[in-house]
């Protein structure tokens, strides 16, 4: 059997290389040579924990290629998945491979609008195609992509075709025989899934977000109360930290997505919408609390640290972050910022606006507080004693409660988390 996988961008990339590292023979198309040469030579353009191995070891062995032929690409592969990052490109893609390929499996893993599947379907069948179309969603995360990969918690599968499940969990034959569930559904059902859980994070989120903003009133511990929820087992404690709003760059695309469909169909989610409306907001709430803390934002210079939208990636899409710097910015406040790994990313969207620093130290060098924004593990092993001296103010705001406010305290910051007394 060879995979073939339509696109060589972030999705297409995780899903090419983990399923070589398999020991699958795949071939990655893209039409794009900017695009397909570096991955070719084995060299991520962006930063994703563990894929930079994955690929350079099957690239090395062979298992993995890269084409930007999709003449050849179709006819050689006998399950496409079809994974481009740029939604918008998926029927398009699928008619042309349905074109060239007319047997086989084509498997949609890009995160698509509730009855796209079935809509390609239809055009290939009309155009005289016999590919079997399954809907499969990924529920991957950056910065943990390949684990998830991995690891995930089920493989979810659209599709009325026993022979198509079958070659699939062949496919997967080490995920279903360490006990990983594979669900078959219909394909407005596997779509929605994937929608769904996006959807279900946020709120998860967002409520525990504006619990924080409570714990700040009444003199609770935000942590302490995810701590006390996220152990009951009908919550769970994946997504319910408090700190930042949720980000990332299918995050938000995924939400228009199900409350559009929501409008067609007439139906109100009241709760989704309320959730959006407060992930809006948590930016103006995190700069409204470093003016809080420095009396005015006018004037003042402010490090920040972290731009990525969560540790382990070099994404911005969606950051609360770059959002949080924009607030800053526009409030008439200096902003020196650091990230170990967005800072090309962070300087094409902010442009001039900051001034991007080489590490924590010299963007805590003179300013009037500290902020952390993204929770990168190297944060936690910084040399405080330093920073506190190069501060013009010890201040430190801890936007994702990653550091340890009592010994922070204790050495004379002035610590400001989220919920925290």
């Amino acid at each position: 059997m060879h995979i073939g996988v339509c696109g060589a961008g972030y999705l297409g990339t995780v899903v090419a290389s983990c399923l070589a590292d398999f020991g699958t023979s795949v071939t990655c198309f893209d039409e794009n040579v900017a695009t397909v040469s570096p991955l070719a030579r084995g060299e991520i353009p962006y930063y994703e924990r563990n894929l930079p191995e994955i690929v350079r070891r099957n690239v090395r062995a062979g298992r993995l290629t890269h084409s930007t032929d999709i003449e050849s690409f179709a006819r050689r592969a006998t399950v496409i998945f079809l994974a481009p990052d740029s939604v918008e490109r998926v029927e398009n893609l699928a008619a042309r491979l349905g074109a060239i390929a007319r047997e086989g499996l084509l498997l949609v893993a890009s995160p698509v609008a509730v009855g796209t599947a079935t809509r390609i379907e239809a055009a290939l069948r009309n155009a005289g195609s016999h590919l079997t179309v399954v809907s499969h969603p990924m529920f991957l995360t950056d910065g943990c992509a390949v684990e998830d990969f991995n690891w995930p918690d089920r493989i979810l599968l659209g599709t009325s075709s026993v022979a198509a499940v079958q070659t699939i969990k062949e496919i997967y034959r080490p995920l279903v025989m360490r006990g990983v569930p594979v669900i078959v559904t219909n394909h407005e059902t596997a779509e929605l899934a994937r929608a769904s859980a996006t959807a279900f994070y946020a709120t998860k989120i967002s409520f525990i977000n504006e619990l924080a903003a409570l714990c700040e009133h009444v003199q609770a511990d935000a942590v302490d109360l995810a701590l006390a929820l996220g152990l009951d087992k009908k919550i769970a404690p994946r997504c319910l930290q408090p700190g930042a709003a949720y980000g990332g760059p299918f995050a938000e695309a995924q939400l228009e997505s199900l409350a559009q469909l929501a409008r067609e169909s007439g139906t109100d989610l009241k709760i989704l919408g309320a959730a959006r409306e407060v992930n809006r907001a948590q930016s103006d709430c995190m700069a409204a609390k470093v003016a809080q803390t420095l009396g005015s934002l006018h004037g003042k210079q402010v490090g920040v640290l972290g731009l990525a939208f969560k540790p382990n990636t070099n994404s911005i899409a969606g950051s609360s972050s770059v959002m949080l710097v924009r607030s800053l910015t526009e409030r008439g406040t200096v902003v020196r910022a650091y990230d170990p790994a967005a800072i090309p990313a962070a300087m094409r969207e902010l442009e001039d606006s900051v001034l991007f620093c080489e590490n924590a130290y010299t963007t805590a060098d003179a300013a009037d507080a500290l902020v952390v924004c993204t929770g990168w593990p190297e944060f936690r092993a910084l040399d405080f004693d330093r920073i506190r001296k190069l501060l013009r103010r010890p201040v430190i705001i801890d936007t994702k409660n990653l550091l340890d406010c009592q010994r922070l305290r204790s050495m004379g910051f002035q610590y400001v988390g989220m919920g925290r007394s």
